[in-house]
């Protein structure tokens, strides 16, 4: 198993610097994952934890709307890759650019896993806005002799001021590929409705649509929240290939 507290940090007000297992997240969306390319990061896991990856990652803070990434990652195959991001904050929203290059023979992005995909060229712009209703979008390019893939995730998100507030979200991701898998293209689409109960509680829905293969996946949540732990009780529906589960997880943080 990986240990997540092996690393190396430096920083200052404008730079960090760290080396070692750690974890390298971005991207606005929160279940359809378009961006999700070093991390396993799950909604539906109430320890928000992911795995790591061995790297060394710089962050570079020119000013207060800038922020600029770099990283040089070790994957599985110990094979090196690297890419680097800029992230803009204005009055219109927040953008994100990312590019890396992975000369490794497989692609894994999220729940997206092609093996001999071939070394690839990844090139992503991300953008968000907070207002009325939050909106996002990732549009992800993943280029190389064997395979061109093409992924986009829409989203938004609403709380509505009923009780304590309701949550509402949604997401829809297109994926496309030449030449074509049997599998794509495909459309997906995610809700998620989120609702506190008193200061300790709060459940959670999330049901997902697959629009080609027309099967549905249901996830419901009830937590229970104090000082030094936490009780979860998850349930899910799904269709017949993947099956139900009845889950209850329990979470102490010293």
């Amino acid at each position: 198993d990986n240990n997540h507290r092996f690393w190396i940090r430096y920083t200052n007000e404008e730079l960090e610097a760290r080396f070692g297992l750690q974890k390298i997240v971005f991207g606005p969306t929160q279940i359809l994952r378009s961006l999700s390319w070093f991390d396993t990061y799950d909604l539906k896991n109430p320890t928000g934890q992911t795995d790591g990856v061995e790297s060394f990652r710089l962050r570079w803070f020119p000013s207060n709307n800038i922020s600029v990434w770099s990283w040089i990652v070790n994957n599985e195959l110990d094979t090196l890759s690297y890419g680097a991001r800029v992230e803009i904050t204005s009055s219109v929203g927040e953008w994100g650019f990312t590019y890396h290059q992975d000369p490794s023979y497989s692609l894994q992005v999220g729940q997206l896993y092609i093996p001999n995909f071939g070394s690839q060229n990844r090139i992503a712009i991300d953008y968000r806005y907070d207002g009325f209703i939050g909106f996002w979008n990732e549009s992800v390019m993943i280029s190389s002799d064997k395979m061109n893939i093409n992924m986009a995730t829409l989203g938004a998100d609403y709380t509505l001021p009923v009780l304590n507030g309701i949550l509402l979200m949604t997401e829809t991701l297109y994926i496309s590929a030449k030449p074509n898998p049997p599998t794509l293209p495909s459309t997906i689409t995610a809700f998620m409705a989120s609702m506190p109960m008193g200061m300790f509680y709060n459940v959670m829905l999330i049901s997902s649509l697959d629009w080609n293969k027309n099967n549905s996946y249901n996830y419901l949540r009830f937590s229970s929240t104090f000082d030094s732990f936490s009780i979860n009780c998850m349930a899910s529906i799904n269709s017949n290939e993947v099956g139900n589960s009845l889950q209850l997880m329990i979470i102490y943080n010293h």
